[in-house]
């Protein structure tokens, strides 16, 4: 597993005793290396079709448990049809599809639901760098990243910074110390700022705070869904149409 051993260091150098480690035990390995595996499965069907992939979150991080999310993501718009085809023909069809928008403006998001604990997912306009951080602030990694089991920084849900080592995790909590733990994830620390105040709110308030979510019927398409959004909203009209 790759280790950054500066940023553990750092880690270590928090202060107030903030830092807590955490040592996995073989089933916890277990469990992501089998999350990982479908991930890789695909990741490495849609490279066969030219689409390049990430992975991103726990599977990332390693920080996995039992019910996990394994989500792959496409990061630039795709022909839809294509992804679709490839779904079928390496897992065998999908439980639902689905397109969420986060607000009005934000960038709406194509999911292809594999089960209840696995994705994939594509937007379907150009996201802008504020909405493509997310990832980055997540943790995410690449095919060649997933084959050579690499691990990454990010930040959980709970808005815990994770950190790799070479015997499980280091982590710490961001809402303490937003600056120091945007140093960790090498992020600009307003984006940092933005995104823990997204989760407190969900904290607060119970929910995810999705604007439109909408499960495709058998014969709708990505396609139709986003020109029926367009159509119905004046932000992202003007985002897609100028």
């Amino acid at each position: 597993m790759d280790v950054d051993y500066v940023r553990v260091w750092a880690f270590r150098e928090a202060g107030d005793g903030l830092y807590v480690s955490v040592s996995y035990d073989e089933g916890r390995w277990r469990i992501l290396r089998e999350k990982r595996a479908q991930a890789l499965k695909m990741m490495e069907a849609l490279l066969g079709a030219g689409i390049d992939s990430i992975t991103y979150g726990s599977v990332a991080r390693g920080d996995v448990h039992p019910l996990s999310d394994v989500e792959v993501f496409v990061p630039r718009p795709v022909n839809t049809v294509v992804v679709e085809a490839i779904v079928e023909r390496a897992h065998g069809g999908w439980v639902r599809r689905e397109v969420v928008q986060a607000t009005p403006g934000y960038v709406p998001k194509g999911y292809i639901y594999l089960d209840e604990y696995s994705t994939v997912s594509f937007p379907l306009v150009e996201m802008l760098r504020s909405e493509s951080i997310f990832y980055d602030i997540a943790g995410k990694l690449d095919l060649k990243g997933v084959k050579g089991g690499e691990r990454v920084p990010g930040m959980n849900k709970e808005m815990k910074v994770i950190i790799p080592t070479e015997y499980g995790h280091a982590e710490f909590p961001a809402e303490k110390d937003p600056e120091h733990a945007a140093k960790l994830l090498r992020i600009d620390p307003q984006a940092l700022r933005r995104r823990i105040e997204v989760l407190r709110r969900r904290r607060l308030h119970g929910k995810t705070g999705v604007f439109v979510k909408v499960v495709l019927g058998d014969s709708e398409s990505f396609s139709n869904v986003l020109e029926r959004l367009i159509d119905e909203n004046p932000w992202l009209r003007r985002r897609v149409r100028g």
